[in-house]
């Protein structure tokens, strides 16, 4: 399997899920699940797989249900933008559940690491609460899990958009008070999507990408609320097991995560939890996706070294 030429794989939900996979180099320590931000792709994290596959980690990801070279038949040009008519946290999960299994009957014995980063990291947290028994170790990178006066705002605006003008169409006023903010806040105003990188290069293929930066319907928003209520919910979060290693990861220059204050909070409620194996670190003058950033490098290796901590040597 070529990790630029995902294979096609049939989710119990429907929809027809792009999955990419590195193998791991060697004798395999554990699978990693990777899981993808919003309006972006699998693709992109080709060389976090390869990083991680040459210390011995099998590495899936595939593109979630609305993004990349996913499809949900029965959806306007396959559901590009859109989770589902309905349900679409629900489909998502069952998505994520989709590709564990397909993992776990490949490697069999071998533990479960689920990696996301932004959006994918809700999910991947709201993945692991749901189904605490089929990951061993949850890496939740520049996610906010901020349900306060803001979430609710935002409910309260989707809800009127959806009353205006429908689920399936993009909303007007979110991308306004995500997207555009955060991008205002850099100070460089040299493109529209300045926050997600220090580095121009990353920046300028992102922009070029045509499965990039496309905006999220009224609904994907609503959906995407509902997995930072959920991972708000202390109630919800004790259902992992207090030992099981927690990577958690911010930057410093993330407008997203409030320079990382949204991470350092999830690292409070944690620890104020009884999770004893938390290892959190805010990177300084970073931006929105660390691995795309100038200093990705120190950044996985850092990861990598976390990693292979989580796991014995025999893979266990």
């Amino acid at each position: 399997m070529n990790f630029d030429e995902p294979e096609i794989l049939a989710s119990p939900t429907g929809a027809m899920l792009a999955l990419r996979h590195w193998p791991a180099t060697g004798q395999p320590r554990a699978l990693v699940h990777v899981n993808h931000g919003l309006s972006e792709h699998s693709r992109r994290y080709a060389r976090f797989a390869a990083h991680l596959a040459g210390h011995g980690f099998h590495v899936y990801a595939h593109d979630h249900r609305g993004h990349g070279f996913s499809r949900v038949p029965g959806l306007a040009a396959g559901g590009a933008g859109r989770f589902a008519a309905r349900n679409g946290a629900e489909l998502v999960l069952g998505d994520v559940d989709a590709v564990n299994r397909q993992m776990r009957q490949r490697h069999p014995g071998l533990p479960v690491l689920i990696f996301g980063h932004s959006m994918g990291g809700l999910i991947a947290l709201a993945y692991a609460m749901r189904f605490p028994g089929r990951v061993d170790a949850a890496a939740i990178w520049n996610a906010s899990f901020s349900a306060g006066m803001a979430g609710r705002a935002a409910i309260a605006i989707l809800a009127a958009e959806r009353m205006l003008l429908g689920s399936d169409v993009p909303s007007m006023i979110l991308p306004k008070l995500t997207f555009r903010d955060w991008n205002r806040r850099t100070g460089e105003g040299r493109t529209d999507a300045d926050w997600l990188s220090r580095d121009p290069a990353e920046v300028d293929a992102y922009i070029a990408d045509p499965l990039c930066g496309w905006p999220p319907s009224v609904g994907m928003w609503r959906d995407i609320f509902s997995f930072v209520f959920d991972g708000a919910d202390d109630r919800l979060l004790s259902r992992l097991a207090r030992g099981m290693p927690i990577n958690l990861v911010g930057g410093a220059a993330d407008p997203a995560t409030e320079g990382g204050k949204a991470v350092e909070e999830l690292e409070r409620r944690m620890r104020n939890l009884g999770f004893g194996n938390v290892n959190a670190t805010i990177y300084p003058d970073t931006r929105h996706e660390g691995l795309n950033d100038i200093n990705r490098d120190m950044i996985l290796r850092d990861f990598a070294a976390w990693a292979l901590a989580s796991f014995n040597r025999d893979g266990r």
